[in-house]
């Protein structure tokens, strides 16, 4: 019997557990699942014979070790700042690990480590990190095995609200961690390349330079640049190539209205207001907005708005955010802070809600003097508000890189990520019977 670790049992981590335990009997597997809220375990468990649920602290090397030391798999689905601590635990121990979080440059550096142990540690396997290599990955590779050359590539992926749950003015809802949707695009230029030349788009204008598309049957969307796509030239072997952009994507509309919170200082989180436990939103939007006695909130608000954004006010009103009531549980905050309480209030997923993962990507190439586009997209609609289209599409590719491992599939060794063929062809082959696969159509340019 080969024994699982799985380390965290959260949103993300619920159709990995189901996967491991629904094959769990088939390939003899033992799946031991640690989190805080051991009731949290039980409850994806099921009381399947195979699960067994585990409260200790996974932080602590001295509790986790053990664990460790008798598994013949880990996977951590702890936040990215820990994953060293337990790379280096299964080094030590010779274990295989598999994380979904990006490669870190400590992480990377433990790479000749790991081949000495004989283990991998697979990183960047889950949705955005991990599909998006893979299906980028795959459709690079084909057009270089014709004999193409790559010209552009632009790929962007979003976390969204399905159709049948959009029901308000932002069509958005937060289907994953709300911090990270409120601080988005924080902590540096978007820089990425258009025509050969190096292009940057700083954080107080980034979402308002976008790039627009559509999918059929889901509509429109539109993309705003990610900080980092200049790395990928290497993560994908195409350093030479002229255009290489990433992007978020989100419905038209929506990131319009959220430069606003950006003009306003409203997503600054780098400090702390005074007597936030007595702010109601109608104050905290007016603590940005000129002093004027005579004049309301809302006509300053329309002011601030200038009439190319005036379109967006109805979006504003709907969060309440000329509300007088107090923004319950906000003590010492940041203005981020602040208005995340304030968005959560309005835009959380609501019973019966589904969520929706969108990727799109774009080639450029050219073959025999011809020039041709391929567009790859993927639209994956959860289950409900466990198994999340973010938990499937995060959680899945993990469990079944973890079945390769076990049954001795995959044979890199050392810290690696899914860019080889190898590992991409049967991870994305068996997506598919999840209903999550990617259309392709092609195009002549000229």
């Amino acid at each position: 019997m080969k024994n699982i670790l799985v380390l965290g049992a959260g949103l993300s981590a619920s159709s990995l557990i189901r996967y491991l335990l629904e094959n769990s009997t088939e390939y003899n597997w033992k799946v031991r699942i640690v989190d805080q809220n051991i009731e949290t375990v039980k409850a994806k468990i099921k009381g399947h014979a195979n699960g067994i649920a585990l409260s200790f602290d996974a932080l602590n090397p001295d509790e986790r070790r053990p664990e460790i030391e008798q598994s013949d798999l880990v996977i951590s689905m702890l936040p990215a700042r820990f994953h060293i601590g337990v790379a280096q635990d299964c080094i030590s121990l010779k274990t295989n690990l598999i994380t979904p979080s990006y490669i870190s440059d400590e992480m990377r550096a433990l790479n000749t480590k790991a081949k000495d142990a004989g283990i991998v540690i697979m990183n960047e396997i889950g949705v955005d990190p991990g599909i998006d290599h893979m299906s980028a990955m795959k459709i690079i590779n084909e057009i270089k095995e014709r004999g193409g050359q790559l010209t552009s590539f632009k790929s962007f992926t979003g976390g969204l609200i399905a159709p049948e749950s959009d029901d308000n003015p932002w069509n958005y809802k937060f289907t994953w961690n709300p911090r990270n949707v409120i601080l988005a695009g924080q902590g540096g230029a978007a820089s990425f390349l258009r025509n050969g030349r190096h292009k940057y788009i700083p954080y107080n204008r980034l979402f308002g330079r976008l790039d627009h598309m559509s999918v059929d049957g889901y509509g429109d969307f539109v993309g705003y640049a990610n900080r980092d796509s200049l790395s990928y030239r290497e993560t994908y072997g195409i350093q030479d190539i002229p255009t290489l952009f990433r992007g978020t994507l989100r419905r038209p509309g929506y990131c319009k209205a959220w430069d606003v919170f950006i003009e306003l200082g409203m997503t600054d989180d780098s400090y702390q207001m005074a007597n936030t436990a007595n702010l109601t939103p109608r104050t905290f939007l007016n603590s940005f907005l000129p002093y004027n006695a005579n004049v309301s909130v809302e006509e300053k608000f329309k002011v601030f708005l200038r009439e190319d954004r005036i379109d967006t006010y109805d979006r504003f009103e709907w969060l309440g955010l000329f509300q007088d009531e107090p923004i319950i549980g906000v003590e010492n905050a940041s203005p981020a802070q602040v208005l995340q309480k304030i968005l959560v209030n309005k835009l959380s997923l609501k019973d019966g809600d589904k969520d929706m993962l969108v990727m799109i990507h774009e080639f450029k190439y050219e073959l025999n003097g011809s020039k041709n586009q391929i567009t790859s997209s993927m639209v994956n609609i959860g289950e409900d508000q466990v198994f999340t289209s973010m938990s499937n599409t995060v959680g899945l590719p993990v469990a079944i890189c973890a079945k390769m491992i076990l049954l001795g599939e995959l044979k890199s060794k050392g810290v690696t990520l899914p860019v080889q063929k190898e590992v991409y062809t049967p991870i994305l082959k068996e997506l598919e019977s999840y209903d999550i696969r990617f259309l392709e159509k092609e195009i002549k340019l000229g």
